[in-house]
């Protein structure tokens, strides 16, 4: 009896599984959302963590997953990592490349290949510079934050220090036109930082965002250098221009400039494509949809507070 109520589980879990996976072959048929050799062959967001990892730890050798190096040994650690970040990038751009070709139906009218090869070398040889202005990044916040031990410990623990390298690093290849893989890689700055910076953002130097859960800044923003924004501040757009259609015109500026040495405080938020002047200060849980002169400052009126 006991073999015999087996076996009819075993078959009814055979049937439904039969039948599940024609149902779901039904639904792959069309080929959207599968990653597939005969279509797109997208990149996959684990190699570009994989790679985004490994250029991190180019920008500040030892602070990473990996071990500490040795002075001595570091400069042949270091053309280990970029000969692999060479070879798994190159790879991903090509195809995140193969992948806009074949949706515009363009393909054979350009070499994904060479542009890859071009792409990556140009990130790659970025990196440097990329190490000058995340140091005065953490400088940044070293000066801005009193609690702030050392350089080293910011590194380490600041989220802004991660979110701001990352959208450094995608910023990069944002504005070599490659798709997907910044947005990847902003995503996941997003994920584990709460911090949400569009890979299209420009940002100047010693830029610090203190604390920085919830702070959203969109594709179009530019913010200047030595600025200092606190948690919840959005730089996002008031509204979205649309065509005869009513479909969303994209490409276009959108959100805020912020100027050098502004300060941002919590919860302030900042719409559409204004200018806040250098030198100014957005006090806290201000709602600003218009342009701001140089060396303004604007708070909103203090809540009534009623004691029972």
């Amino acid at each position: 009896m006991e073999k015999c109520m087996k076996a009819v589980e075993k078959n009814r879990a055979v049937d439904f599984i039969t039948k599940l996976s024609e149902q779901l072959a039904e639904s792959y048929a069309n080929g959207q959302g599968v990653n597939h050799n005969e279509g797109s062959n997208l990149p996959r967001e684990a190699e570009i963590l994989d790679i985004l990892e490994k250029l991190m730890e180019l920008i500040f050798p030892g602070f990473g997953k990996r071990e500490a190096h040795s002075l001595a040994t570091l400069r042949f650690s270091a053309a280990e990592t970029a000969a692999a970040v060479y070879t798994q990038l190159s790879d991903a751009i090509q195809r995140a490349y193969s992948f806009t070709c074949k949706l515009s139906q363009s393909c054979g009218t350009c070499s994904c290949g060479d542009h890859a090869i071009q792409s990556t070398e140009k990130l790659l040889s970025e990196i440097p510079h990329l190490r000058e202005i995340l140091m005065k990044d953490v400088q940044a916040a070293f000066d801005g934050d009193p609690a702030a031990k050392s350089l080293d410990e910011i590194i380490l623990s600041y989220p802004c220090i991660k979110a701001i390298m990352i959208q450094r690093i995608a910023h990069i290849l944002y504005c070599d036109g490659i798709p997907l893989i910044p947005r990847i890689m902003g995503e996941y700055a997003h994920r584990i930082t709460a911090i949400d910076i569009h890979p299209g953002a420009k940002l100047g130097e010693g830029i610090f965002i203190d604390h920085g859960t919830g702070v959203v800044i969109g594709e179009t923003a530019t913010i200047g250098s030595n600025v200092k924004i606190y948690q919840g501040v959005t730089l996002g757009a008031l509204s979205f221009p649309k065509d005869t259609d009513g479909k969303i015109i994209k490409g276009q500026k959108r959100h805020p400039t912020i100027e050098n040495n502004v300060t941002i405080y919590a919860g302030a938020t900042i719409l559409g494509d204004i200018v806040i002047g250098r030198d100014s200060v957005i006090g806290g849980n201000v709602w600003l949809t218009d342009s701001v002169a140089p060396g303004t400052k604007i708070t909103i009126a203090a809540p009534e507070q009623i004691i029972r």
